[in-house]
């Protein structure tokens, strides 16, 4: 009776294990099972699809044309507080979409840093905006400007990174630097973080479980947002956004993990491998942080930027994470980005 029994209960054990470890498949939009496509979409050479919006000033009548990136949890449908009268003066053209498997653009199950750099260039080319095009990236959308330096500098008229994303485990990073930065996050994102980056296979389980808690902005940890921040946030209840209820509707895995998994994982490059896309200043790189950010710690920002002399370097005294959600701040962006 014993041997049976156990068998049965290993069976049993290894069954659960399988189903606890394995991501529930992608609801994909236009599927019969998923949500139906209510986004204009181009297609990437792989099949895929991505969505997009366009905004600002007619692209045929557009003097800068900038591709905006999301981070974290967001979507094509952010709304930078940039006034109608600078749009217009300044003649900016906004392209915006949703990354891999946000919203309307459909997974993409060979995701990588270096992926996120070519999806941009293609939606570039299939719109037809032009051989050079301006990007800005938004806390988690910072490592896909790091990829657009990296692998398609050429087609770049200029960057900005703007509260970006860093990986605590980049080569670059003095050890004393991404240990006390990392120290600085709540113990719940320290451990989510190291799930991410060293057994990717077991986040699905990590994000999923309730024995511990994991990360804390998905849980509604306000702690881990500045009183500006905080601010911004209530404004934000106050008139929600249009586009929410679609950010994680094929799933929060090919969205939301997989976004962590692969900014978290492995590079194929270190930051320092990276070289002046502008060495006749015909356009340039900036980094925009917050001093109050406690998200992303400002040291490892500002070190980048002093390893990095071609970064130019603003820290916000005053801002949060949310620095580009304050019409001042993202007007100053906007402005520097196409002016300099």
């Amino acid at each position: 009776m014993i041997a049976p029994i156990a068998v049965a209960l290993t069976v049993g054990l290894l069954g659960w294990t399988y189903r606890a470890l394995k991501p529930p498949p992608p609801k994909i939009c236009g599927s019969p099972d998923g949500p139906p496509v209510t986004s204009p979409r181009i297609k990437l050479s792989d099949g895929r699809h991505l969505a997009y919006r366009e905004a600002g000033v007619p692209r045929e009548e557009a003097k800068y044309k900038i591709v905006v990136i999301h981070g974290f949890g967001s979507s094509k449908d952010l709304n930078l507080p940039a006034s109608e009268e600078l749009v217009e003066e300044l003649r900016i053209y906004f392209l915006f979409f949703d990354r891999s498997g946000y919203g309307d653009s459909d997974p993409n199950p060979s995701r990588s840093v270096k992926s996120e750099a070519y999806d941009v260039q293609e939606l570039a080319d299939k719109l037809q905006i032009g051989s050079k095009f301006y990007v800005i990236g938004i806390s988690m959308g910072a490592y896909p400007v790091y990829s657009c330096l990296k692998y398609i500098p050429h087609r770049l008229a200029g960057a900005s990174l703007v509260a970006p994303f860093v990986n605590y485990w980049w080569p670059c990073l003095p050890a004393n630097l991404s240990n006390d930065a990392f120290s600085r996050l709540l113990a719940q994102d320290q451990w989510s973080f190291r799930v991410a980056h060293y057994t990717p296979w077991l986040f699905y389980w990590w994000m999923s479980q309730k024995w511990f808690p994991s990360l804390s902005i998905l849980a509604g940890n306000m702690a881990i947002f500045s009183q500006s921040d905080l601010e911004i946030l209530k404004k934000w209840s106050e008139a929600p956004s249009v586009g929410q209820e679609k950010i994680q509707q094929q799933g929060v895995y090919e969205s939301l993990h997989r976004d962590i998994m692969v900014s978290y994982g492995k590079w194929e490059f270190d930051p320092m491998d990276l070289i002046n896309p502008f060495p006749n200043n015909e356009g340039s790189v900036y980094i925009w942080q917050g001093y109050e950010d406690r998200i992303i710690p400002f040291q490892v920002n500002r070190y980048l930027s002093e390893k990095l002399p071609w970064i130019h370097y603003h820290e916000v005294p005053d801002a949060g994470h949310l620095l580009i959600f304050e019409s001042k701040n993202c007007e100053a962006v906007l402005r520097e980005l196409v002016q300099r």
